[in-house]
């Protein structure tokens, strides 16, 4: 199997870890001059135990103007990451000295730099367990460098728009706490650590709970107008509604409307919205699963 699908038109050659070479130190002068002229380096932390695919990966990744930090086993990824503080992570599951599933929950627990998974695994569990830790997004192997490098842009444009925000105002709602600045669930006193992606799907849910939320409203809060991506947003929402249990019994549910959005339900109006008793929350209209 190749190791990704195309690299400027053609497949991965066996002899280009010279070419990469060369360019990586045109890019680090090129990274240097914009610096000095003011511009904001954005610096990625690759974890790849691969040497082909963290070599030209790591190209890719320069000639967009990022300043990359490599890394090829877990123990070296967490020590780097503690060092030099990237702004996004980019890493793989299949990892020496310490798997992807470790450095992923070690990070998640002193911080929330964004992380992409990209990993050849195909196992089901091995994604929503990676979900469940706190990536951010996930791009299986073998995958195009375009898709890579958009992935990637609009992770950081999502961690911008973040840090430039004002938090939001915590939200209570039938025993049932929201924590913008820590991310957290807390329920009949057990509380559960959200991504940041995560947080703001169920945020946007809970304040307007009782109310279809449109796919497309959804699309915007959490990701931005150019960000939507109905596969990812399935896929968050069947997190969320596993991680709604932490108390036993969930606070609410997140039920999808066809055609249209999801309602979180609380669990006192259940009854209620099997009769319809719902209302649009906003117009506007996208698919839902």
């Amino acid at each position: 199997m190749a190791l990704f699908q195309r690299f400027d038109g053609d497949m991965w050659p066996g002899g280009v870890s010279l070419r990469v070479r060369s360019w990586d130190a045109c890019a680090i002068w090129q990274h240097s001059i914009f610096q000095m002229l003011g511009g904001a380096v954005i610096k990625i932390l690759l974890v790849e135990d691969d040497p082909d695919i963290l070599d030209l990966t790591s190209y890719v990744l320069r000639r967009e103007r990022f300043v990359v930090i490599e890394a090829s086993d877990g123990a070296q990824a967490l020590r780097r990451w503690k060092t030099d503080r990237p702004d996004l992570v980019i890493m793989d599951l299949g990892l020496p000295s310490v798997d992807g599933f470790e450095v992923l929950r070690r990070i998640r627990e002193e911080d929330q730099t964004p992380i992409l998974v990209i990993t050849g695994r195909k196992d089901a569990h091995d994604i929503l367990r990676a979900f469940n830790l706190g990536t951010d997004d996930f791009v299986p192997k073998p995958f195009e460098f375009r898709e890579l490098t958009a992935r990637v842009r609009a992770i950081l444009r999502r961690a911008q728009v973040a840090q430039a925000e004002a938090p939001e105002p915590s939200v209570q709602l039938d025993g049932m706490t929201l924590d913008p600045v820590a991310y957290e669930l807390t329920w009949r006193d057990e509380s559960v650590r959200l991504t940041p992606t995560e947080f703001r799907i169920l945020y946007l849910l809970v304040t307007n709970a009782g109310h279809v939320v449109p796919a497309s409203r959804l699309y915007t809060y959490v990701w931005g107008s150019d960000g939507a991506d109905a596969n990812a947003l399935r896929s968050h929402i069947s997190h969320l509604r596993r991680k709604l249990e932490v108390g036993g019994a969930p606070p609410g549910t997140i039920s999808s409307i066809p055609a249209v959005g999801y309602v979180f339900r609380r669990t006192t109006e259940n009854e209620a919205a099997n009769s319809g008793e719902l209302n649009v929350a906003s117009r506007g209209a996208g698919s839902a699963a």
